[in-house]
């Protein structure tokens, strides 16, 4: 066999060329990742009762939810936190290679049968189930440069403007605002209350009753009598939007035309959702958005793509309004990558020089020199779960099994 590409050199260069250039495709189609795909499968519940504590939402939230998720296909085990800020977290842990589209179908078909024995507080909140990774990608912080916004203003505007954006970024598994929207508080008086015999359960019946979408009717529909023309829709007062119009919620009322209203027992005003935490960025208000990884997706591109797309959105933020981006994991997955090229360029130097010294002829270590290529995709095949990682020991054993093939040769 060596008889043939002595005899035909041209014939061994084109030989070595089309292998370099297929050495080349594998490197540009090896897969970048931080970690190797072993990770198994895993699916998120999250759901929130308000003013909860940690031993209530055990007891009614999170029991009745894990009692749900036996006989799912591929479970390993689940784990659970209840925590004194009334929000309840279940990570379900599925086999490696588990489909995580079905495994979230099977998992939101489990507690769809659970939603019934939930708190009243917990349905209206809802019950999340999404697949992602527990370790975050990066951080999108927004913050308000001019400092005449509140942590509330930024964390509205980031849950109103920018969270479904990004959440239908390809390969983005999850999303998690860091902050706190907009709400309506009602702050009770117990002494008023006393004073006109009311408790706190007649207020909060008083405001679901009133403060409802109700479907009015229509004027001059079928079946109508021979002769009407007039055909109208009846709309009705929609949800309260304003705290003026939960003031004059009517709290209670008696025969003579006295009435309570809501203003007269309690402080309304429009205010922050949860005051468990404050956010600052760079020393200003603001707010952030975590983002998880999608099973399988790519990290780099994923990354790119969010930024892009908070690039984009950018322009529409308010005066004074900048973003950041914080704890970018690809930042590690780049090194690694440039380290690995690093060492593929060493490993081949030195076995250039090594085989020059050996041979003592130029063209004879050229020819096995362009040949190195191919080495990257013989090791992909052999190892097809790697990802570049900055491993010199993986390419370092490239150049030296292609340095001890090209001896054997000669």
């Amino acid at each position: 066999m060596s008889k043939i590409f002595i005899d035909r050199p041209i014939f061994a260069w084109v030989i070595a060329i089309i292998i370099m250039l297929m050495g080349i495709g594998a490197i540009i189609q090896l897969p970048v990742a931080q970690y190797p795909d072993v990770a198994p499968t895993q699916i998120n519940i999250r759901a929130t009762y308000p003013g909860a504590s940690a031993a209530t939402l055990e007891s009614s939230v999170t029991q009745v939810l894990e009692q749900q998720l036996t006989g799912i296909d591929g479970m390993l085990y689940f784990q659970s936190s209840s925590t004194a800020r009334g929000q309840v977290s279940i990570s379900v842990i599925l086999e490696k290679g588990i489909d995580p589209d079905i495994a979230q179908v099977q998992v939101q078909n489990a507690i769809q049968a659970a939603i019934s024995r939930l708190p009243q507080q917990v349905q209206q909140q809802g019950v999340r189930v999404s697949k992602g990774s527990p370790d975050l990608l990066l951080i999108v912080g927004i913050f308000d440069e001019t400092d005449k916004s509140s942590n509330f203003d930024v964390s509205d505007w980031l849950t109103t403007n920018m969270q479904d954006d990004l959440s239908r970024i390809p390969g983005v598994g999850d999303v998690n605002v860091f902050g706190s929207s907009y709400a309506m508080r009602i702050w009770l008086d117990p002494q008023k209350l006393a004073s006109v015999h009311l408790m706190p359960s007649d207020v909060i019946t008083a405001v679901q009753n009133q403060n409802t979408e109700v479907a009015a009717g229509e004027i001059g529909g079928l079946p109508q009598p021979e002769g009407q023309l007039l055909d109208a829709t009846v709309t009705a007062q929609s949800r309260l939007q304003t705290p003026e119009e939960f003031r004059n919620i009517i709290v209670k009322a008696d025969a003579s035309g006295a009435r309570v209203l809501l203003r007269d027992v309690a402080r309304v005003e429009l205010g922050a959702d949860n005051y468990s935490a404050t956010i600052r960025a760079n020393g200003h208000p603001g707010a952030g958005i975590g983002i998880s990884l999608e099973p399988g997706a790519n990290a780099l591109r994923t990354a790119d793509l969010v930024k892009a797309k908070v690039a984009q959105i950018a322009p529409r933020m308010p005066t004074g309004y900048n973003y950041a981006f914080a704890n970018d994991t690809t930042n590690f997955i780049k090194l690694s990558v440039y380290e690995v090229v690093k060492t593929l360029l060493e490993a081949i130097l030195l076995v250039v020089l090594v085989m020059f010294v050996f041979l003592q002829s130029w063209r004879a270590t050229l020819i096995p020199a362009l040949t190195m290529p191919v080495y990257i995709r013989h090791l992909k095949t052999r190892l097809p779960g790697y990802r570049l990682q900055g491993r010199h020991s993986f390419a370092l054993l490239a150049a030296s099994r292609g340095f001890r093939a090209r001896l054997g040769s000669c």
